[in-house]
């Protein structure tokens, strides 16, 4: 059942069981260079500006704020602060930024955000904004009709919020359903949007079980709170919600370019049970000529389920291994979950030197805290502890020097067995001894949520230590916010199921939204067993997901490419070889992520606002970047037509290459071209917005083989026609040194044809093409075409409507003059 207990607590303190912050005579106003300090009575209300768009709004009940600590928000980030201009009165006062005009008021305390026309962005509830029960708070803003919200990370349920309620606990919640709440990570961040005052965002920053109720118990009522802790959160103003995003990742820190090799295709299975078993898999793969780059190792290639083995028996060749599959262009990620088997007296160095260290979670005797999971009796890693993070990330030595390439951070809600609870008992002991922290003791309650979080961190930066040179790699399955900083996610256990597979879009976009760039779904399900039709569909959608993973359960069918005959086959292949063409955009898309926040996956409205109101069931249909719209159907297990709304003016088809018209009759809807789609198993909708350059390259069977042939730029003309290359060593971090290539290409059309212009590159890296291909789509006509001046040969095809010609590499500043002729 989703909330339980905390919905019956919020909405006791919502009701008023408990009594409201009684607010006094005005007792108190101290402005501050970069904010201001309100008391009413004991109560403590504090608003600095960190920048002109980005508030912290931190809450004491009794007075005294708390330590000034975060898990999620860097020190240095906390500690910033513009100059603001005094705004109002004794009774009503606040400030001016540059952006935002802040007020609080009183009879009841109460903060209201303004835009810089006077707009409200956001403002408290006028009843009972801020109640306590005991160390419990709940907090309530005005919710108007316009507003939509997104965000919270990959809880289940539609794309957007409203209307819903939902718990932060991080759960291992096994065979989840569209309901089921909570789930494996908390994010406590949403981006609201559509109200008068533009897109806004809100982070919570509390690790305690939190929640947000977005209309569901009160309909005209925002409101979340948590069981105890600060009351710490951030509110970002826009305006747009693209820019509430990529301050969110200014926030909480954005995701580090990741290696090229794990935007390819990933193969796994709970569990491939031997070393021969994966070599017959990879022989299968390349066989097949599917390309691919990773396949990933389950708890059964561990010697008795334990964390830093290999099966003495079934993987005794490790090394070997993984050598092997390295020259064939496939690694290796393994799994290493955060449970420890209990094994004094076995020579087992985690245990050993875990106890010797004193390095694992006390139980309230203040032993090693002991609960069963894959391996049996187990002890946990005290993540807090920075000795303990450092001593988890050297244990992957053994298992780095025999070549795994990443790590897979599994079970780390915490989750238990054989415990009503699921995880460890709140009243077990963490000691957190880390920079920026006081030393102190604190329970399980408070740091049950960062677990995961914390267990990527030193997963990462053990790697990091390890092989200082080397992008690290880790998929997390719990985390909360800012573990962007350290690890990829997926969404968990999902099922074998039309239903899952819509499911997926959402969790994915709205992981997006949060944060979280690099994310996951066991394609095909991973429970059950997925049909042909089923798997290919998945398949097809997941070749443009930020990460392609496909992963069954031990006890479902198996779900690899060439389970289900050679058509299902030939499509499944097609549309991963479609993903390696467009790893070029892909890798570019990672860059502007690491620079700027921006996910790779987005919902429509992202880059198109008016999309929100789009006269078709946009559900399923997403962007890859700002170029690509991917539009599945909204029932994706029916062969029903349906229609896709285009925003904007010109759209091309991906795969056609020609501009996409709208049906008659749906020309007049303002602001979309809107066609009809009858699915076909063999084909998923893609479409490419005007004025997007595409970058593809020649296909290979791995990111370790060098493309042969030249680059592909594909001009798609429209409004702000514009591209990106960027190009590494796809491995090492000398991209932090200029060992990179990035280089803005942009188009302008003209009655006569267009021009197409290389700016100068940045870095100094040498990129594998040395010829570039170029092909203008949308063209009709002979055309004269011109390098600087000079005259290049072009081909025109009337039918495809596209002019190609090739040219050399253009590393420094070029124009490309078209023009048609008769």
């Amino acid at each position: 059942m989703r909330m339980g207990r905390t919905m019956a607590l919020m909405g006791g303190l919502i009701a008023g069981f408990c009594v409201p912050v009684a607010v006094s005579a005005r007792e108190n106003v101290v402005r501050l260079a970069g904010g201001i300090e309100v008391r009413d009575g004991r109560m403590l209300l504090r608003v600095d500006a960190l920048a002109d768009d980005l508030l912290r709004v931190r809450i004491a009940a009794d007075g005294r704020l708390p330590e000034d600590a975060s898990w999620a928000v860097p020190e240095d980030v906390r500690a910033r602060r513009v100059a603001v201009r005094p705004l109002g009165d004794a009774r009503t006062p606040g400030f001016r930024t540059a952006t935002l005009a802040v007020r609080i008021a009183s009879d009841p305390l109460r903060l209201i955000v303004e835009d810089g026309e006077g707009r409200i962005v956001s403002a408290d509830a006028i009843a009972a904004p801020i109640a306590m029960q005991g160390r419990a708070f709940a907090l309530r803003k005005t919710m108007p009709p316009s507003e939509h919200y997104f965000g919270l990370g990959d809880k289940t349920g539609p794309l957007d919020r409203r209307g819903g309620a939902f718990v932060n606990w991080n759960t291992d919640v096994g065979r989840f359903g569209e309901a089921t709440d909570p789930l494996y990570k908390s994010i406590p961040f949403f981006v609201a949007t559509g109200g008068e005052g533009g897109s806004y965002g809100i982070f919570l920053d509390n690790t305690w079980r939190s929640w947000f109720d977005f209309g569901r118990r009160e309909q005209d009522v925002l409101a979340f709170g948590a069981v105890d802790g600060p009351i710490d959160y951030y509110l970002i103003h826009g305006p747009s919600l693209r820019r509430v995003t990529e301050r969110y990742a200014d926030l909480t820190g954005r995701p580090p370019l990741p290696p090229l090799w794990s935007l390819g295709y990933q193969q796994s299975r709970y569990s491939y049970m031997s070393s021969r078993e994966v070599r017959e898999v990879a022989a299968r793969l390349r066989r097949e000529r599917i390309p691919a780059d990773v396949i990933w190792l389950d708890i059964d290639f561990q010697d008795r389920n334990r964390p830093f083995t290999a099966n003495p028996r079934t993987y005794a060749d490790l090394p070997q291994l993984a050598a092997e599959l390295r020259d064939d262009g496939i690694r290796l990620v393994a799994i290493t979950d955060p449970h420890i088997a209990e094994a004094p007296g076995e020579n087992y160095v985690p245990y050993d030197s875990g106890v010797a260290g004193d390095h694992f979670v006390k139980a309230t005797d203040g032993r090693p805290f002991v609960g069963k999971v894959w391996p049996g009796a187990s002890v946990f890693p005290d993540f807090t502890r920075s000795a303990t993070r450092g001593w988890w990330g050297r244990l992957y030595a053994g298992l780095v020097e025999a070549g795994i390439a990443g790590f897979w951070d599994d079970m780390n809600e915490p989750a238990l067995f054989e415990t009503p609870s699921k995880t460890m008992p709140l009243d077990t002991m963490h000691r957190i001894d880390t920079p920026g922290f006081a030393r102190r003791n604190a329970s399980h309650a408070e740091i049950h949520n960062l677990y995961g979080m914390q267990h990527s961190r030193a997963t990462f930066e053990g790697l990091q230590a390890l092989a200082p040179e080397r992008r690290p790699f880790v998929m997390t399955r719990a985390s909360y916010a800012g573990g962007q900083r350290y690890a990829a996610t997926w969404t968990g256990d999902n099922g074998s199921n039309w239903s899952h597979l819509k499911l997926s879009v959402a969790q994915l976009l709205n992981l997006g939204l949060s944060g979280f760039a690099y994310s996951a779904v066991d394609i095909g399900g991973f429970t059950g067993g997925a049909s042909p039709e089923l798997l290919t569909r998945w398949y097809q959608i997941g070749a443009f997901l930020p990460l392609m993973r496909n992963h069954t359960a031990i006890d479902a069918p198996r779900s690899e490419p060439w389970v289900d005959g050679a058509a299902h086959t030939a499509i499944r292949r097609r549309f991963i070889e479609q993903r390696y063409r467009l790893l070029p955009y892909l890798y570019g898309l990672a860059d502007e992520n690491a620079r700027t926040g921006a996910p790779l996956m987005r919902p429509v409205f992202y880059d198109y606002p008016q999309a929100l109101s789009a006269p078709c069931d946009q559900s399923m249909a997403f962007l890859v970047g700002p170029g690509l719209l991917v539009a599945p159907s909204p029932t994706p297990e029916s062969p029903q037509r349906y229609r896709i709304c285009l925003p904007g003016q010109r759209w091309f088809d991906y795969w056609s290459g020609l501009e996409a018209e709208a049906e008659r009759g749906e020309s007049a809807k303002a602001g979309f071209v809107i066609v009809h789609e009858t699915p076909a198993l063999g084909r998923l909708p893609v479409f490419v917005r005007g004025g997007t350059i595409l970058p593809l390259q020649p296909l290979v069977q791995s990111t370790a083989q060098a493309p042969r042939g030249p680059l592909s730029l594909h001009v798609y003309p429209g409004e702000d026609c514009n591209g990106l290359l960027y190009a590494d060593d796809g491995t090492s971090l000398d991209h932090g040194r200029g060992r990179y290539l990035r280089q803005t290409l942009r188009c302008n059309v003209a009655t006569d044809g267009l021009t197409l212009s290389f700016e100068q590159r940045a870095g100094d890296y040498v990129p594998w093409w040395r010829r570039i291909e170029v092909i203008v789509h949308g063209w009709r006509g002979a055309a004269r075409v011109e390098l600087d001046g000079k005259p290049v040969a072009a081909t025109a095809d009337a039918s495809k409507q596209t002019l190609r010609f090739e040219i050399s590499d253009q590393p420094a500043p070029a124009m490309l003059e078209l023009r048609r002729e008769e």
